[in-house]
């Protein structure tokens, strides 16, 4: 029985040409090899499966061939190129950085440099994963990378080029690979089949390009799958049930169950797809690219940015005319948190559940009325904010009155009939001005009159009286009092009342340490207290909140703040470590231990304090 080879294998491409949906980089190599630009090094980085390695051996290939053709291509047929298709060159060398990666592999790697090819111009040497290589094997191939012999080059390859040292990146030519396009996929894809005499729908295809997510080896890998698994017959059913992918069609049967508020519905088609084996967080995320591809066709414009095969880009287009953008971009904003939150939830389902129950209702929350020529929200719920229209006044609605010389608005519900457009004459000083200005005014059935209200001889009341005359007893309305400038008679007057409070509630100590507290003023809001030892600091901060309220109500201000000072006495016991300094500390330590002197010496260090 014959070997399989897998089609990633089997058809990985051998010239530029071949490569799949990375252009830009081909045609930069092939240019260089054809003005011999070849720069010593490069990095090719980019995700995984889109070509990185392929290049770099297609590259090392080219530039040894004999007969280079006028594309800049290998010939693939002297014998540089056949040793290669054989695995029996000796000027290119392939390094795992994963499994290689400590010093001495990059000293044995640099050893093999400094041997001049035998056959061919250059030496090529292929590094992959090299951001897998220790900071020292780095350091260590630093000199080399930055001044190799002539006949050599080297090929970097990495998937995580942020991981890379700076030093490495500044010496080397960087080539980013992009991700491969579903279309790409799909004509790659077209041709393997065909050369393999495989019947496939091109839906199936499309879905096998989706589901690789630009990365073709991955593409080519479900391809193989699918191909054992159906027996060489790729239908689009077939291909959705091995691939474990919920049907777009359930996605479209729920959403109109959401919009339509038919929560029962919802729920038990959620149960069917549970049923199905189908987690809850592949629920979410397939509901949330679904509600996506729908906002983008949304616009004729984004419509090419939609994630999903052919058979279902009508339906789409139907369903992003029928659901407003507001629901569709609050209804993502929930699903992005609960999909967030998702791996926290104990009940996975209930909370699955409840996400639908809230895209349920959520057409309620941003449900918006006319009112007036406004926009008014009737309802909402997490604060969401779809539009805000602000109303702006018509043109037809303003009048300018003669007399007074006054634009007035009119009521949009009584609209101005105009007969004619007279001329409205504005008089103008003889000192100034000798022509007259016209302003072409609508002329009402009738002309409305400005009447001012009459403000002479009008008492004039403050707040507090016009509020006690609009509501009279219905509400106990005070006026705010002034605040008293802080003294430190009164001040202390206060501090009085409140110590003899402490001493009728039994609190003697706190009231002995009230007795013996010092106060002093320093500034308009601010005093201070300075007690004698820590332990009545403490009986003053119990106290701090009570007196403050007697105090800001003496003075009526509550900025008033006091701080505590400390004055140590001799007669009080602080522990010996409050009374040290820094200095004081280590001279004590070092009496014990002397060799802690010798230490501070030896280590040229100093005290702070």
């Amino acid at each position: 029985m014959e070997n399989f080879v897998v089609s990633a294998r089997k058809y990985r491409p051998q010239n530029f040409n071949t490569v799949v949906g990375q252009s830009h980089i081909t045609t930069t190599l092939k240019n260089a090899i054809l003005n011999n630009h070849l720069a010593h090094a490069f990095l090719f980085c980019g995700p995984r499966g889109v070509g990185k390695t392929t290049c770099a051996r297609i590259l090392a290939k080219t530039i040894n061939c004999t007969n280079i053709t006028k594309d800049g291509e290998a010939c693939n047929k002297c014998e540089s190129c056949v040793s290669f298709e054989k695995g029996a060159s000796l000027n290119i060398h392939e390094l795992d950085a994963a499994s290689n990666n400590s010093v001495d592999d990059i000293r044995s790697l640099v050893e093999q440099v400094r041997f001049a090819p035998q056959a061919g111009k250059y030496k090529v040497y292929i590094v992959d994963e090299v951001h897998m290589l220790s900071p020292s094997a780095f350091n260590a191939f630093l000199k080399t990378l930055e001044e190799p012999p002539p006949y050599a080059i080297f090929i970097l390859a990495t998937t995580e080029k942020h991981k890379i040292l700076p030093t490495i990146l500044s010496r080397c030519q960087i080539f980013d690979f992009k991700r491969i396009t579903s279309n790409d996929t799909v004509v790659h894809l077209e041709e393997i089949i065909e050369k393999e005499h495989i019947k496939a729908e091109k839906n199936a295809l499309q879905l096998i390009a989706q589901k690789s997510e630009g990365c073709m080896r991955d593409a080519l890998s479900i391809l193989d799958k699918i191909v054992s698994f159906t027996n060489g017959e790729l239908t689009y059913a077939n291909t959705l049930e091995h691939l474990n992918i919920l049907d777009e069609g359930y996605f479209f049967k729920l959403i109109d169950f959401l919009t339509a508020q038919d929560l029962t519905g919802a729920m038990l088609l959620y149960d069917e797809i549970n049923q199905k084996g189908f987690e809850g967080d592949m629920v979410l995320y397939g509901l949330a690219s679904f509600i996506r591809n729908i906002l983008v066709c949304r616009d004729p414009a984004s419509a090419h940015l939609l994630e999903s095969i052919e058979g279902w880009r009508e339906q789409y287009a139907a369903a992003a005319k029928k659901i407003s953008t507001p629901y569709l971009i609050s209804a993502l904003n929930i699903l992005n948190e609960s999909e967030i939150q998702f791996k926290m939830a104990r009940n996975k389902r209930l909370h699955v559940e409840l996400a639908l129950i809230k895209l349920n209702f959520l057409q309620q929350a941003i449900e918006l009325s006319l009112d007036d020529s406004q926009i008014v929200k009737k309802k909402l719920v997490d604060a969401h904010y779809p539009i805000r229209i602000k109303k702006i006044i018509p043109l037809s609605n303003i009048v300018v009155n003669k007399e007074a010389k006054l634009v007035i608005e009119t009521s949009a519900s009584n609209p101005i009939k105009a007969k004619a457009t007279p001329i409205v004459e504005i008089p103008t000083t003889t000192a100034t001005a000798t022509k007259t200005s016209s302003i072409a005014a609508p002329a009402l059935e009738k002309p409305t009159e400005f009447i001012p209200k009459a403000t002479e001889n009008v008492p004039k009341v403050n707040l507090l009286a016009a509020l006690q005359q609009k509501y009279g007893s219905e509400y106990n309305i005070q006026e705010v009092k002034e605040s008293k400038p802080l003294d430190i008679v009164s001040l202390q007057k206060c501090w009085d009342e409140y110590t003899a409070y402490l001493e009728t509630t039994n609190k003697h100590s706190s009231t002995g340490t009230f007795k013996i507290a010092e106060l002093f003023i320093e500034d308009e809001v601010h005093f201070t207290v300075t007690v004698p030892a820590l332990t009545a600091q403490k009986f003053v901060e119990i106290e701090r909140m009570n007196v403050l309220e007697k105090i800001w109500e003496a003075f009526q201000n509550r900025a008033i703040q006091f701080s505590i000072l400390i004055e140590a006495s001799e007669k009080e016991d602080v522990p010996l470590h409050l009374r040290l300094n820094s200095k004081q500390k280590f001279e004590r330590i070092a009496s014990q231990y002397p060799l802690l002197n010798n230490l501070k010496t030896r280590l040229n260090l100093e005290v702070y304090f």
